[in-house]
């Protein structure tokens, strides 16, 4: 078709300017990462590991592989948030094209592009591919591991689900275990409708799994045999193992809500999570908290889903169409469960790995129902499509008053006019236009997010889209969209808006394990006098109160314990022999009453080490932050 490539283009051109512009609005993003591409822009051992610091104490709790484009950029541009987010943005327009070559390739050029328009028109996924989490890279593996079982489906080829296993395996680097959500809809795709007899089938998914280790295996089995005293702690885990981490705390931890090293007081979550990451059931994805971020599709993706099997009748086995449906609807039902019952740490940007399959199924089941609107069945289902998309959007919208109120009773008016013109048989032009009326409504609310997410800035661990709403994270009447409430703490706001207060949980000049640490240019100064001749210019509790003086001076600052500052890292006899070296300067402590709300344990290995230097070092008050000279003790 003459217009396809040039809608592609105009597609993949205007996702590319509404990601990248005004892309350092955005700061640090989450400066726990921002200050691990610093360290390896520097060092390729922090490189390799995805270590907090250029010397190596610590590593982030994730795999490294979304770190690695980042800092590749870092050392090309030099260190500015532009140049760290820029491969996440381009990594968006990437998605968006590979899911239009996927789906296209099953169900024609329309439904390619209104796949691809679909999903940089999501939410959440405008805000993540401009964010520095791990999310960009793993949702853009997803995709292709989806693209190579496509390619599987059609020919039967040995090569196709090799490298569908290997997309896999590199999305367990980026991610670790998420990525596995998706691999019972890749397995069922194939086994279903894979060309080869069904012995075949099964010894071919077999080498998917064998691609998958070893697309996570050579970096795992390198980590492992790697030295202990020569390479750095793996954060998140409590017994410096990367299988550990894997299995625990970004592991079956996630789903049980038994996590040890996490974000309650002193490390530990209350069993199966106690509410804390709002309530699990069907309808969580519909929450306060996720629904702006990536339901508005959903009603109607599971509709078009459903309808299209149906569609497919009595197909042969090997129905590519078919196949591709099973693939995207295995995607959508399989993750959406887990994201729906687990009792773990659970954020609403978690929900874009959602966001290709909602998607796809969009492009490809609206587009097969237009070819068969004779029928007056399917005109039933269309109508009942928009009609749910419309009443969805109408609930969402309903949360808030003030954002843009005229759009949540213009989609009603507009969703029941053309849900009433969808069901009449059209002469060719007005069903066009009725065709475009509808694809109007259900993207209305979706791009009003989309945009609020694009103009606004975001910092800090839990990024989310649109404005706030009521009973957001937490269950709180009047609580903010992604916006936990931690044990023993307050209600914080994660996302930042420029200007905006986030709560107890900034922790100020000093920061917190929540957010990163804002050094004024007199600690800032003080911190690189004589800096360069220190392993660590400073030491300071969690890896976010670390980033913040660490992007500031880019000097390695040691974040004792990890994210959480539970993590047994160092311990006091190696944090005493690292003072005794002279190999870090300073220990910085908040003068503020507590820690942004968060109480630690008395025998934690961070709370013997802060007190171990409160005892024994001079201090100095500078901008509501305490410097220990742990080159001058108390004499």
């Amino acid at each position: 078709m003459r217009w396809e490539f040039p809608a592609l283009a105009a597609l993949l051109i205007g996702t590319a300017i509404a990601y990248i512009w005004n892309l350092s609005a955005n700061g640090w993003a989450n400066s726990f990462y921002s200050a691990a591409v610093q360290a390896g822009s520097v060092s390729w051992k922090a490189f390799f590991f995805g270590s907090s610091d250029a010397a190596n104490s610590i590593t982030v709790d994730k795999t490294p592989l979304s770190l690695w484009p980042m800092e590749l950029s870092v050392r090309v541009f030099g260190l500015s948030s532009w140049a760290m987010l820029l491969p996440q943005a381009l990594l968006g327009v990437a998605s968006v094209a590979l899911l239009w070559a996927t789906v296209r390739r099953n169900f024609g050029a329309a439904a390619g592009l209104l796949a691809g328009l679909t999903l940089a028109l999501t939410p959440i996924a405008a805000v993540m591919f401009r964010f520095n989490n791990p999310d960009a890279m793993l949702v853009f593996l997803m995709i292709a591991a989806a693209w190579a079982m496509t390619r599987a489906v059609a020919d039967g080829r040995w090569r196709w689900l090799v490298l569908t296993g290997l997309f896999i395996g590199l999305g367990f680097l980026a991610k670790q275990l998420q990525v596995l959500l998706v691999v019972p809809a890749l397995a069922l795709t194939y086994l279903i409708a894979g060309p080869p007899k069904l012995g075949k089938r099964i010894v071919q998914l077999f080498a998917a799994g064998a691609g998958m280790i070893a697309g996570a295996g050579w970096w795992v089995l390198i980590a492992e045999l790697w030295p202990t005293p020569d390479r750095p702690y793996f954060g998140g885990s409590q017994n410096n193992s990367i299988i550990e981490l894997t299995l625990g705390y970004n592991g079956l931890g996630r789903l049980n809500g038994n996590e040890s090293g996490s974000v309650g007081p002193t490390g530990e979550l209350p069993a199966g999570g106690n509410g804390m990451w709002g309530s699990t059931g069907i309808g969580r994805l519909f929450d306060a908290a996720q629904g702006g971020q990536i339901a508005w599709l959903i009603p109607a993706a599971l509709f078009l889903f459903g309808v299209g099997i149906l569609l497919r009748g009595k197909a042969d086995r090997t129905d590519e169409r078919r196949a591709a449906l099973i693939l995207w609807g295995g995607w959508l039902v399989g993750t959406g469960l887990v994201f729906s019952f687990m009792k773990g740490i659970f954020h609403p940007y978690y929900t874009v790995a959602l966001a290709p399959a909602v998607a796809a199924l969009i492009g490809a089941g609206a587009v097969m129902l237009w070819r068969e609107r004779e029928r007056l069945w399917v005109r039933l289902t269309l109508a009942t499509t928009l009609g749910a998309t419309t009443a969805t959007a109408w609930i969402l919208l309903s949360r808030t008053t003030t954002f843009v109120p005229w759009l949540r009773w213009a989609i009603p008016v507009g969703g029941i006019l053309t849900t009433l013109a969808l069901l009449i048989r059209l002469p060719r032009k007005p069903s066009i236009a009725a065709a475009a009326a509808a694809l109007l409504v259900g993207l209305a609310g979706p791009v009003a997010y989309t945009v609020h997410g694009l103009v606004t800035s975001h910092e800090g661990p839990m990024p989310s889209a649109g404005p706030s709403v009521r009973g957001g994270f937490g269950g709180r009447p009047g609580g903010d969209a992604g916006r936990p409430t931690i044990p023993g703490g307050t209600q914080n706001g994660a996302t930042t808006h420029s200007g905006g207060d986030t709560g107890g949980m900034m922790g100020g000049v000093a920061g917190s394990f929540m957010n990163a640490s804002k050094p004024t240019d007199r600690v800032t100064g003080i911190l690189e006098g004589n800096g360069s001749e220190y392993t660590w210019v400073a030491a300071t509790v969690s890896s976010n109160s670390a980033a913040g003086f660490q992007l500031a001076t880019q000097l390695p600052v040691m974040p004792v314990g990890g994210f959480n500052g539970s993590d047994p890292s160092p311990t006091l006899e190696q944090f005493q022999q690292y003072v005794a070296n002279g190999d870090i300067h300073y220990f910085i402590a908040s003068t503020q009453q507590g820690d942004g709300g968060r109480e630690r344990s008395s025998n934690s290995v961070s709370s013997q080490i802060t007190a171990w230097v409160k005892a024994r070092y001079t201090s100095q008050e500078v901008d509501g932050i305490t410097l220990y000279d742990l080159t001058s003790p108390i004499t």
